[in-house]
C-alpha cells in the first residue's frame, strides 16, 4: 500500500487507520512502514478486531505479532481472522507532504522469537541511614523510564539492573502508549520493585498512569484518562509540564493532584518555572520526579532525580504517593529533605537554605539535622535559589 500524507491531512485528523484483512490460518502478521525519516515522523501502531494490539510510535518501522510472542510494544496473541488496522499518527508532516509505503505480510508458521541475553547481576550500593516513621520506611525510586517496548534502548532486565546498581528500591516502567511490558515486570528478579506504568503520549502533552490498570487509550480526551486511572485504582501524573515540544497543553476538567514537577530536563534549577507551575496547577499538588531515561548519554540516568516515598514496603509506593508522602532529590546520594512527623530531616545539606511554605528561610548547619516543620511543601536551595531537594 502506497500513499502520501499532507499537512492538511495532519490538521484534519492526526491519527489514521489503514485497514487490512487477515486471512484464516495466519500464524504471524508483520507490518513494515517506509518513508523518508529526514523529512518527517509517522508513528506506528496496530489495532485488531479484539482492540488494541500495540504501539511503537516513531521508534520502529516494523512489528510482528504471533500467538506466543510479539515485537516489544505489541501484544502477543493468535492473529484472529478479520479486519485489522495499521495505526499511523501523523506526528510531523512537512508542507510538501510525505510519501509512505506499508507492506503487510502473513505467515502460516510462527517465525523464531528474537532472544535477548540476560545482563549480569551486580551489587546494590548501601542504603542511606534514614529512620522509619510509624512503621513506614522511605524508599528511593524513579517514576519515569523507558525500555525497548517503546523508544528506549534497554530490555526490562537491563533497565532494572541499571536502576538497582544505582541504589533504587523501585522503578516505574512507563513505555509510550503501550502496556506490552506489564506482563514481564513481575518476572524480573533484580532485587528492585518494578511498578507498571504507561506514558500516555500525545502531541500536546504526556501523562503517566501508574498501576496495573490496563491500556489507557491515548486517542481519547484527557478526562477519560483520569477516569480510567481512578476507576481501575491507578494514579495519573502530569509529565514534564514545561518540557519543550511536549509541554502540557491539554485541556482537563479535573486537574490530577500528582505531577512530575522535577524532570531530568530541569537543567538549571535556579529557573523557578516548575515551582511556579506547580503552585498554579493546584494548591495541594503532590510532587514526584522522573528521569525519563531512554538510553545512556540521553535524559537522566535512573534516579536522576530520585523520588522518595514513605510506604509500608516498596510494593506499596503508590499508596504512599496517594497519601502525599513524597520527597525528591537530585540523586540517590544527593542532599535530601524528608518529613519525619512534625520534623524535617536534612541529610548532607550543610550550608543549604531551608525554605518553608510561609516563605521563611533558615540556613542548615550540619550534615544530619532535625528541623521543625509546618504544614505544606518545604525545599532546600543554594544561596543562588537553585533547588536541591523537595519535600511534601
Amino acid at each position: 500500500m502506497r500513499g502520501r500524507w499532507t499537512l492538511d491531512d495532519r490538521l484534519e485528523r492526526m491519527l489514521r487507520e489503514v485497514p487490512f484483512e487477515v486471512p484464516a490460518g495466519t500464524a504471524a502478521v508483520t507490518v513494515r512502514l517506509s518513508y523518508d525519516r529526514s523529512q518527517g515522523v509517522i508513528d506506528l501502531g496496530c489495532g485488531s478486531p479484539r482492540g488494541f494490539r500495540g504501539w511503537s510510535g516513531g521508534a520502529r518501522d516494523e512489528y510482528t505479532i504471533t500467538e506466543d510472542w510479539a515485537t516489544p510494544g505489541y501484544l502477543p496473541g493468535a492473529p484472529e481472522t478479520g479486519t485489522w488496522q495499521v495505526w499511523l499518527r501523523l506526528h510531523r508532516i512537512p508542507p510538501q507532504g510525505l510519501d509512505y509505503t506499508l507492506d503487510v505480510t502473513f505467515e502460516t508458521a510462527v517465525p523464531p522469537q528474537p532472544v535477548a541475553a540476560e545482563p549480569p547481576h551486580g551489587e546494590r550500593p548501601p542504603r542511606r541511614d534514614i529512620p522509619d516513621v510509624d512503621g513506614l520506611r522511605w524508599y528511593a525510586g524513579d517514576f519515569h523510564a523507558h525500555t525497548l517496548h517503546s523508544d528506549g534502548t534497554l530490555t526490562i532486565a537491563e533497565l532494572a539492573e541499571l536502576a538497582h546498581g544505582r541504589g533504587l528500591d523501585f522503578l516505574a516502567v512507563t513505555d509510550h502508549n503501550t502496556v506490552s511490558h506489564h506482563p514481564w515486570l513481575g518476572k524480573i528478579d533484580r532485587e528492585i520493585t518494578l511498578v507498571p506504568g504507561q506514558e500516555v503520549t500525545t502531541d500536546r502533552g504526556h501523562a503517566n498512569v501508574f498501576g496495573d490498570v490496563g491500556w489507557v487509550d491515548f486517542r481519547q480526551p484527557v478526562d477519560s484518562w483520569v477516569e480510567h486511572a481512578e476507576r481501575a485504582g491507578g494514579i495519573i501524573s502530569i509529565n514534564h509540564p514545561l518540557g519543550g515540544d511536549c509541554a502540557w497543553l491539554q485541556p482537563v476538567t479535573r486537574r490530577p493532584r500528582v505531577a512530575e514537577v522535577w524532570h531530568s530536563g530541569w537543567w538549571d534549577r535556579r529557573w523557578g518555572a516548575p515551582l511556579a507551575w506547580a503552585d498554579a496547577w493546584r494548591d495541594d499538588v503532590i510532587a514526584i520526579g522522573g528521569s525519563d531515561f531512554h538510553r545512556e548519554g540521553s535524559d537522566g540516568l535512573p534516579g536522576a532525580p530520585t523520588t522518595w516515598v514513605l510506604a509500608e514496603d516498596a510494593g506499596g509506593v503508590l499508596d504512599g504517593v496517594r497519601a502525599g508522602r513524597t520527597a525528591v532529590s537530585a540523586g540517590p546520594d544527593a542532599p535530601l529533605l524528608l518529613r519525619l512527623g512534625d520534623e524535617l530531616l536534612a541529610l548532607d545539606a550543610d550550608g543549604l537554605v531551608l525554605v518553608r511554605p510561609d516563605g521563611a528561610r533558615q540556613v542548615v548547619r550540619g550534615e544530619r539535622v532535625l528541623l521543625s516543620a509546618i504544614e505544606g511543601p518545604h525545599r532546600l536551595e543554594t544561596y543562588e535559589n537553585e533547588v536541591i531537594a523537595l519535600c511534601a
